[in-house]
């Protein structure tokens, strides 16, 4: 009887911690879109539509700067500081202000 309830019982715990197990895996597989190395290479202003900051402290492990393009594609470059070409590309960025599209008078847009 002691051997039924014993395997009872481990039957239970191991079906209780594969489900544990599983929600926390599922919950923790959100892949972090980080940058893995910079470039120094200088990006034009004309081409970069954002930027985001990734610091070290979260899931990324290097500091750095996000450009994102009018492609869309996002150049990893290194994090500002007070004399680089990284901060006056921010600064441009944040100086520019937001267009927003004007819409002809009497013509007709043509669908995008």
């Amino acid at each position: 009887m002691f051997s039924n309830s014993m395997t009872l019982w481990a039957g239970a715990l191991l079906i209780l911690s594969v489900g544990l197990w599983s929600c926390t895996t599922a919950q923790s597989d959100n892949a972090a879109d980080c940058c893995l190395t910079t470039s120094d290479r200088r990006i034009p202003k004309k081409v970069v539509t954002s930027f985001t900051i990734q610091t070290s402290d979260g899931a990324c492990r290097i500091p750095a700067t996000i450009f994102v393009t009018k492609k869309g594609l996002k150049l990893c470059a290194p994090f500002p500081s007070e004399n680089n070409w990284v901060s006056k590309l921010i600064d441009l960025i944040l100086a520019t202000p937001v267009q927003t599209p004007r819409k002809l008078k009497g013509k007709k847009q043509k669908p995008q």
